[in-house]
C-alpha cells in the first residue's frame, strides 16, 4: 500500500511536527451572486494556553510559534485506506479551528505543542483504530520511499477526557540495521471541543505522558474547562 505524500527528506521532522493535527480547511463556495455566509468559529485560543518555556526540560530555547487557523498544511493524495492522515498525525476534522502551537529544540531532538478549539472534536478512539489498520505504511516520495511504522501505546488517564498515545518511526528501505529511523512520539488529550497535543522527534528521552498531562492542566482552565 502506498500514498504519494511529498515532503523533502531534510524536513521530515519539521513538516510532520508542524502539520500535527492541522488539516486543510476549504470553505464551501457560495451560490453564484450570493455573498458568503458568515461562519462562526470557536473562541480564540490565547498564547498563554501553551506551556511556558520554564515548564520544558533543558535550557531555554527559541520557539517557532504558529497560529493553527492560518498554518499551512501539506496536501497529498488520499489513499483508499485513509492512512495519509495517520502518517501526518492529523487529528482535527476539516472545519472551523482556532489554536496556538510551537516547535522548539530540546535535548536530543524537537518538541511541539498544539492547543486547539474546534466544534468538531476529534474521536481519538476511532483514530486509534485507524492507526492499527495503518500500522505499517509505505510513503512514496518520488525516489525516496519511506516506511512509516505506528505503534499505539497506553495513554495517560485524564478524568473526563479522551487520550491517545502512539509512536511513529520513519525508516528508509535498505538502511543499515544499526541505524534507527526518525522517531516521533505523540500524546493527545481531548474533551469538549478542546485538543491538547504534544509531539517529540528524535531521542529526547522526555516523559511525554507527564508533560502532556501538565500541558492539559495548564491549558484547560485558560479555556474554561
Amino acid at each position: 500500500m502506498a500514498a504519494r505524500i511529498r515532503f523533502p527528506p531534510a524536513r521530515f521532522a519539521v513538516l510532520l511536527i508542524a502539520a500535527a493535527a492541522v488539516t486543510t480547511i476549504s470553505p464551501a463556495k457560495p451560490a453564484s451572486g450570493a455573498p458568503p455566509a458568515p461562519v462562526a468559529g470557536p473562541p480564540a485560543v490565547p498564547p498563554a494556553a501553551l506551556l511556558p518555556a520554564e515548564a520544558l526540560p533543558g535550557p531555554p530555547a527559541a520557539r517557532d510559534v504558529f497560529d493553527v487557523a492560518t498554518a499551512l498544511s501539506t496536501s497529498e493524495r488520499q489513499d483508499d485506506a485513509g492512512c495519509a492522515g495517520i502518517v501526518h498525525g492529523r487529528l482535527l476534522r476539516p472545519g472551523a479551528v482556532t489554536g496556538q502551537g510551537f516547535q522548539t529544540a530540546v535535548p536530543g531532538g524537537q518538541l511541539s505543542e498544539l492547543v486547539a478549539r474546534t466544534p468538531h472534536p476529534p474521536d481519538l478512539t476511532a483514530w486509534a483504530g485507524q492507526a492499527r489498520r495503518c500500522a505499517r505504511f509505505t510513503v512514496d516520495d518520488g525516489d525516496l520511499p519511506t516506511v512509516s511504522t505506528t505503534t499505539l501505546e497506553t495513554p495517560p488517564a485524564v478524568p473526563g477526557a479522551e487520550t491517545l498515545s502512539y509512536q511513529q518511526v520513519l525508516t528508509l528501505p535498505g538502511r543499515p540495521a544499526g541505524q534507527a529511523g526518525l522517531r516521533l512520539r505523540t500524546v493527545a488529550i481531548a474533551a469538549g471541543g478542546v485538543l491538547v497535543l504534544l509531539r517529540d522527534a528524535g531521542a529526547t528521552d522526555l516523559d511525554l505522558d507527564a508533560l502532556a498531562v501538565a500541558a492539559w492542566q495548564h491549558a484547560a482552565p485558560r479555556l474554561g474547562r
